[in-house]
């Protein structure tokens, strides 16, 4: 679904319709941002202007944890959002953003990219 240029359901103050001034143009093009939950890994392509595609997530199985004692980056399944401070309804919902706190089976870890922009979730392990 895609969003609307302007409002065109009310009337004028003179009560006549209200009428674009032109068609959508490409640029205009926008969609509704997409709030990637903990679930199957599914990524979502989207034609950017010179025909690259960016890849966002929709839902993510796995997280890259960072150990910051060891180091290493490991793989580590996603049980569940525990904390988003962007938003508490995205707290409740489960949507992983940037910043949020993430249950891993390596222990709690705190986003640091954008699941939506980067179609990866990366984190840091939290002690």
């Amino acid at each position: 679904m895609v969003k609307a240029v302007e409002n065109l359901r009310k009337k004028k103050l003179s009560g006549g319709k209200r009428r674009p001034n032109h068609s959508r143009r490409a640029y205009e093009r926008d969609d509704y941002p997409l709030e990637p939950v903990a679930g199957e890994t599914v990524r979502s392509a989207q034609r950017t202007r010179g025909g690259s595609l960016l890849y966002g997530l929709r839902s993510a199985a796995e997280a890259n944890v960072y150990d910051a004692s060891s180091g290493k980056t490991s793989k580590s399944k996603i049980l569940r959002v525990t904390a988003n401070k962007a938003n508490r309804e995205y707290e409740r919902r489960g949507v992983i953003t940037k910043g949020a706190t993430i249950q891993t089976e390596l222990g709690e870890a705190k986003v640091t990219s954008r699941p939506s922009d980067d179609g990866v979730v990366n984190a840091v392990l939290t002690k």
